[in-house]
């Protein structure tokens, strides 16, 4: 399932010390289940209803036999075994929730905030299993790199994103380049869609810079391995532009492969 849904996670597994890949699977298998709930359903309801399933199950309420789930029971022995906080999963729940809605970001902060509770938890969350001890040394760099990597991911989604009439870019970023959410989604005014795209890109460089000089724990290394995609994808949308709507910015499967194989051998991201 997670070679399926988040290929790039799972090649981060692989390149992971073996007697860790269960737990890492268990987690970034969790993560890909709740990512794609917008996908799942028609309605903001039943997604909040999956939500509340999941925050049920790590609250000590499972409903009915939550063993038959395999992802449910692998996230529940990881969380066991690495004495993993639930409460960050829970906040990942509750920030997730914004994906079944079309209200954009009010501003930047809000969008931060939403990267930190998601992507930054998971990469957080991730060290804690690879190192408990080092992962308190990382938790710098897997904040600012969790920001990067969730708006690489989101400039990768803006085609699909848009056919739904979601926005991620926030307010306060379409303000500053002459746009609001619906001229945003029309995709005619090219020029200020551009300058849009360029300044969203250049804050998430800018978050990736700053994780690149943070200090990092080698032994926490590889949950930072899927963000190694985050640079090339960045710089493909500050090209792209406007265009962006059209232009596939994802790098081929080889290429992704190449850049987290590189990111192992040179322990950068």
């Amino acid at each position: 399932m997670l070679r399926d849904l988040d290929r790039d996670r799972y090649l981060a597994c692989l390149l992971s010390p073996e007697d860790k890949r269960p737990a890492l699977a268990a987690l970034y298998a969790f993560n890909a289940e709740i990512a794609r709930i917008r996908d799942a359903v028609r309605e903001a309801l039943p997604g909040e209803v999956r939500m509340q399933w999941w925050r049920d199950l790590l609250e000590g309420n499972a409903h009915g036999d939550s063993q038959a789930n395999p992802i449910a029971a692998g996230l529940l022995q990881c969380v066991e075994t690495y004495r993993l906080p639930p409460q960050i999963l829970i906040n990942l729940l509750e920030a997730r929730v914004f994906d079944l809605y079309d209200d954009p970001f009010e501003n930047r902060n809000a969008l931060e905030g939403y990267a930190g509770e998601t992507a930054s938890a998971i990469i957080q969350l991730a060290s804690l299993i690879l190192d408990p001890q080092a992962a308190a040394k990382s938790a710098e760099a897997a904040g600012h790199a969790g920001v990067a990597q969730a708006m690489a991911g989101m400039m990768l989604l803006l085609p699909l994103h848009r056919r739904r009439g979601q926005v991620y870019v926030p307010v306060d970023i379409l303000s500053a380049a002459g746009l609001d959410r619906e001229t945003f989604l029309a995709g005619e005014d090219k020029e200020r869609i551009t300058a849009a795209i360029e300044i969203f890109s250049s804050i998430a460089l800018d978050h990736l810079a700053h994780a690149r000089k943070a200090k990092l724990d080698a032994a926490c290394f590889p949950a930072f391995l899927p963000v190694a995609i985050a640079d090339t994808v960045l710089k493909k949308a500050k090209k792209a532009g406007a265009s962006i709507f059209e232009v596939d910015i994802q790098p081929s499967l080889l290429r992704r492969q190449w850049l987290m194989t590189k990111s192992v051998f040179l322990k950068r991201f």
